[in-house]
């Protein structure tokens, strides 16, 4: 079965242009590096909960967006080894390293997940 990484993080609505190109790029070095598949998908019907929500669990402000990403690989030894070479690849270094990031990393919510159920 495959293995998913999941994060939720928060976007700057009126950087999501930004943030949308730096995730095409960087769909381009995970896929580079052996990952399956890349998703980057933005809130649509996001509703805000009484106790616990999307947007409570990135502490969302009026000015953000809520983003769910995920990407699939074949194992969790894959996911090991590809996430080792995307960490060390000079161009996910230059976006970490850019002052224009537009999204708060604190808040950002990741997490590795064994497939249960694939249909």
């Amino acid at each position: 079965m495959t293995y998913v990484d999941g994060l939720v993080l928060p976007v700057k609505k009126r950087q999501l242009a930004t943030y949308r190109s730096m995730a095409k790029q960087a769909g381009k070095v995970w896929r580079q590096h052996g990952a399956l598949e890349f998703h980057e998908c933005v809130g649509d019907d996001v509703p805000h909960g009484k106790r616990t929500s999307f947007p409570r669990s990135v502490k969302l402000k009026r000015s953000e967006i809520v983003v769910f990403s995920y990407i699939v690989y074949r194992s969790r030894a894959d996911r090991d080894r590809v996430m080792a070479k995307v960490m060390k690849d000079k161009r996910i270094d230059a976006m970490m390293k850019s002052k224009k990031i537009p999204f708060d990393g604190k808040r950002m919510i990741f997490g590795g997940f064994k497939t249960m159920v694939s249909a």
